[in-house]
């Protein structure tokens, strides 16, 4: 009888490696199946969208959702008080605030990581320094600090992004700082420091890629903040401005309606809990497939 030879399993690939964790998570599965569909909409918003979004059609003021008595199928979820198409400003609304967000994390990230390398790597007075900074501005209650951020800017949906990322970086300089102290004086640095990298070769090429799996889950949950505080500003008629298609600002327009159309304050709301919901899952499932601690 000849002997059967047992091959071992091919090891799996890192994209394999992080699939096989990522999709254990089921809720964070269902959230980047949504986002990936909420993205082809936006991207292709001018094609998918039945109308524009600010044209106003007065003979089909406050319709109903087309479910709902007196809605019809050309306007599918209703139109609102000056005739413009619920569905269409959503899906414009929702390309807004995730192009508007992404941009807010992507500019709160670098300025972050830049500050929590410098403080994390060189320590002593700049360290203090930077730290402290921080530590005040998370004395002050975010919304409160980004609203004082917009008012001296000046109310507009740019000034209402750039003091979103302001007010975002002391959370990204935290984590970036943990990172580097835990990675600094481990023997891979060490032997490049040996081998006569230089301190920016040290810091962006050695460290920080070692850094990048926390402050990868720590982007997609800035992504959900900065939906819900965009929309907030935008509620508070400080952030988007009329007649700019921003779910807070749908939400602002739609206050007095409330008892006599309803559909024009839940439909907003409901799509602003959809996103933010889907992007905290999608972080679940990032969290659960990055970190070492919680594979099995």
């Amino acid at each position: 009888m000849s002997n059967q030879q047992v091959t071992a399993p091919k090891p799996l690939t890192p994209m394999q490696e992080f699939w096989h964790y990522f999709r254990q998570n089921k809720g964070a599965v269902v959230g980047l199946a949504f986002i990936a569909i909420v993205a082809f909409a936006c991207i292709f918003a001018d094609f998918v969208a039945p109308f524009d979004p600010i044209a106003q059609n007065r003979a089909a003021l406050l319709l109903p959702p087309m479910w709902m008595e007196g809605g019809q199928s050309a306007h599918i979820l209703g139109t609102d008080d000056i005739g413009r198409d619920i569905l269409s400003r959503i899906i414009y609304g929702a390309r807004l605030s995730i192009f508007i967000g992404m941009l807010i994390v992507v500019m709160s990230c670098v300025l972050g990581i830049i500050l929590g390398l410098l403080a994390g790597y060189y320590g002593g007075t700049l360290d203090i320094v930077i730290m402290r900074f921080v530590d005040i501005m998370l004395a002050i209650p975010s919304l409160l600090l980004t609203i004082g951020v917009v008012t001296i800017l000046g109310p507009s949906l740019i000034n209402a992004a750039i003091a979103i990322a302001v007010v975002s970086i002391p959370s990204y300089v935290r984590l970036t700082r943990a990172s580097v102290l835990s990675e600094k004086n481990r023997d891979y640095v060490t032997a490049s420091r040996v081998a006569g990298a230089n301190v920016w070769r040290l810091m962006f090429i050695v460290i920080l890629p070692n850094c990048l799996a926390p402050l990868i889950v720590q982007m997609t949950m800035g992504i959900s903040n900065a939906i819900l505080e965009l929309a907030a500003l935008g509620f508070l008629g400080i952030g988007a401005q009329p007649p700019t298609p921003e779910l807070g600002t749908m939400l602002a327009e739609s206050r007095g309606f409330m008892q006599s159309a309803n559909w024009l304050v839940t439909i907003p709301g409901l799509a602003i809990l959809s996103l933010v919901l889907a992007f905290n899952l999608m972080g679940d499932g990032l969290r659960d497939a990055l970190d070492p601690k919680l594979k099995q």
